[in-house]
């Protein structure tokens, strides 16, 4: 367990919440892919810089500029592709999140340095990491809570494998973590979709509830998959829950306005 990365102090007055808006954006260390063929031709860019890199970044922080939480997959913490920023970092600072965090999971020399990333405007009470298992190294998940040690809302962070064989060890050690748990919202890139064997196993085990409507949001220009997901407790209570239309990434990021069963103060 770490302490959490700042952005900026504050001395404002804690503001007390009856509801939270939540987003999940997988965006693809800022390539911009809008068509099938950027993956032939935009490939270089998952190893060298290019001038588009911080405009996408710009975009990114401004549509999250509205959330409370942002769970995000597929940034870059600092390497040759970035130019050396941390993109959690980088839109943080952008979108105005006093408290960010990022978590490594693996490293190609200088040239790649694949994390996720969590953007808030609240302050938790701990943020921990987890390295998932799988029998190829590099995917992780990040859970923090948030409220009082007698009364919290458990906020995970994942991005999963693309074998189902990994995507099952990976759920199953989730599982672990939170099935005890009483108020608990899961967001991320699960590369599966609602329907799955696995994502249908991970909700019976831990009771966790999948939305009512499919919410596609893969590739961004011509969504046909959902496998980007907020999966909540039957305790937080759905007033909305949408995908963006717009997106810098190949993926569309998806959000959720959730009613919450206590006050919580930020």
């Amino acid at each position: 367990m770490s302490d959490l990365a700042t952005t900026a102090a504050t001395s404002q007055e804690p503001t007390v919440l009856r509801e939270l808006n939540l987003l999940s954006y997988n965006i693809q260390v800022a390539t911009g892919s809008s068509r099938f063929s950027h993956y032939l031709t935009r490939s270089w860019r998952h190893v060298l810089p290019h001038t588009d890199s911080f405009s996408n970044l710009e975009l990114i922080a401004k549509a999250i500029k509205p959330y409370d939480i942002i769970a995000l997959q597929e940034a870059d913490a600092g390497s040759l592709r970035s130019s050396y920023t941390n993109q959690t970092e980088y839109i943080a600072e952008k979108g105005d999140f006093p408290y960010w965090w990022h978590q490594s999971n693996r490293q190609i020399g200088r040239f790649a340095h694949h994390s996720n990333g969590m953007l808030s405007r609240l302050k938790p009470l701990e943020v921990s990491e987890h390295k998932l298992p799988g029998r190829i190294p590099g995917r992780g998940a990040m859970v923090a809570r948030y409220g009082t040690e007698e009364e919290y809302i458990m906020v995970v962070v994942l991005h999963l494998a693309l074998s189902r064989q990994a995507r099952m060890l990976q759920l199953g050690f989730l599982a672990e973590i939170i099935e005890n748990e009483q108020h608990v919202a899961v967001m991320g890139d699960f590369n599966c979709t609602s329907q799955s064997y696995e994502i249908r196993r991970f909700a019976e085990r831990t009771g966790l509830m999948m939305p009512e409507e499919r919410h596609d949001t893969f590739p961004s220009w011509k969504p046909m998959r959902n496998i980007d997901h907020i999966l909540l407790s039957p305790s937080l209570k759905v007033k909305k829950m949408c995908v963006l239309p717009e997106s810098a990434s190949d993926h569309l990021p998806i959000s959720v306005n959730i009613d919450l069963p206590f006050l919580l103060s930020a």
